[in-house]
């Protein structure tokens, strides 16, 4: 079972879109968030994954899917 997710979905939408859009560096609108930086980082990582930017990372749909064989 998966531990309870410490920030809300809309929380993580809005930082994901703020680091996009204004290109500001990942640990200033973490601050202006009050989320970890390591968080925000791992989220927008996993976001270009999900929008197949990145290839060195899953996306959340095989990573869903991983989690259901298992």
């Amino acid at each position: 079972m998966a531990a309870p997710r410490k920030y809300p979905d809309e929380l993580r939408e809005r930082a994901i879109r703020e680091v996009r859009a204004t290109g500001r560096p990942i640990a200033h609108v973490a601050k202006d968030l009050g989320i970890r930086k390591e968080a925000l980082r791992g989220w927008v990582r996993q976001a270009g994954a999900g929008r197949g930017e990145r290839d060195d990372r899953l996306t959340t749909a095989e990573q869903d899917g991983l989690r259901q064989l298992r």
